[in-house]
């Protein structure tokens, strides 16, 4: 059976993965840190080289899931956010194909992540739904008749940005924003799991400040349930481990802001994937393109 490499780029790492053609993982690799503002460390040298190490393996094809504005069409990145410098402009397929013979597909990370669990997922059977990854940032991905919904210009789902409570989604909703506040009224550099230990010890700061980010979240999951009224809405990230903790207080935060009962058609459900579902997704997308 043909043999797949599954790239899923971060800002800072790359993680690694060989899959056959039905979607399982044959081999993991090591991840790669990148830093992208020093030309040795960049994600295009970086890639380079684990593509060289591991060509010998009789690869079918190149399969990359990156964060970042992806024009899936060119597999190129037309736009990063500082998060990423120098990233912009980064031709990705056209490299894979060049330098080393090989076809390749690019998706955006939310959207690979997405099409992940449609495949293998929290989305299987569906026809329509909405991911979100909750992490440093809050990105989104829109599928409708089972096809990602890209946009006039590839920005579709980056509904990190849009304004909740007078501030951006993801300053108010993401992991990161819950760490800068329990860190800033507790003095202590506390860790996303270590604050939801402390919550479910009875901190009382924690718990509030769990709950400052449920009510973002769930504002804006509101809005867009109004919006697109999708079948089912998966949350992932790091943060959704606490699917015990987080799930029951995000319906119930719903269900108590939604308008009437005819908008609650949409189900809530968290990633099954995990880690693995953008280059997963990064597979299918790859398939399907090919």
């Amino acid at each position: 059976m043909k043999n797949y490499l599954c790239i899923d780029i971060g800002g800072t790492a790359i993680k690694y993965g060989l899959y056959n053609r039905t979607g399982q993982k044959v081999t993991s690799f090591a991840s790669d840190q990148t830093n992208n503002a020093i030309a040795e460390q960049n994600i295009s040298n970086t890639l380079r080289k684990k593509i060289q190490e591991l060509k010998h393996l009789g690869l079918a094809g190149v399969c990359i899931s990156s964060a970042g504005v992806v024009d899936p069409e060119a597999g190129k990145i037309i736009y990063s956010g500082y998060t990423i410098p120098n990233y912009t402009g980064t031709a990705l397929k056209e490299m894979v194909e060049t330098e080393f013979q090989l076809p390749c597909e690019v998706e955006n990370d939310v959207n690979a992540a997405c099409l992940g669990e449609y495949w293998q997922g929290a989305l299987k059977g569906t026809t329509s739904g909405i991911c979100l990854t909750v992490g440093t940032g809050v990105g989104g991905a829109l599928l409708i008749d089972g096809q990602i919904f890209h946009g006039a210009g590839y920005t579709a789902g980056e509904i990190g940005y849009m304004t909740i409570n007078g501030a951006r989604f993801q300053d108010v909703a993401a992991t990161s924003a819950l760490v800068q506040r329990v860190r800033m009224r507790k003095g202590l550099p506390l860790d996303g799991k270590e604050i939801f230990h402390l919550a479910e010890a009875g901190d009382p700061i924690c718990i509030e400040e769990i709950e400052v980010l449920i009510q973002s979240l769930t504002t804006g999951l509101v809005n867009i349930i109004y919006l697109l009224n999708p079948e089912r809405i998966v949350l992932g990230g790091a943060i959704m481990a606490q699917e015990a903790y987080l799930k029951p207080r995000i319906q119930k935060a719903m269900d108590l802001k939604i308008q009437d009962d005819q908008f609650k058609q949409t189900e809530l459900h968290f990633a099954q994937l995990k880690n693995d579902a953008g280059m997963v997704g990064a597979l299918y997308n790859f398939i399907k393109r090919q």
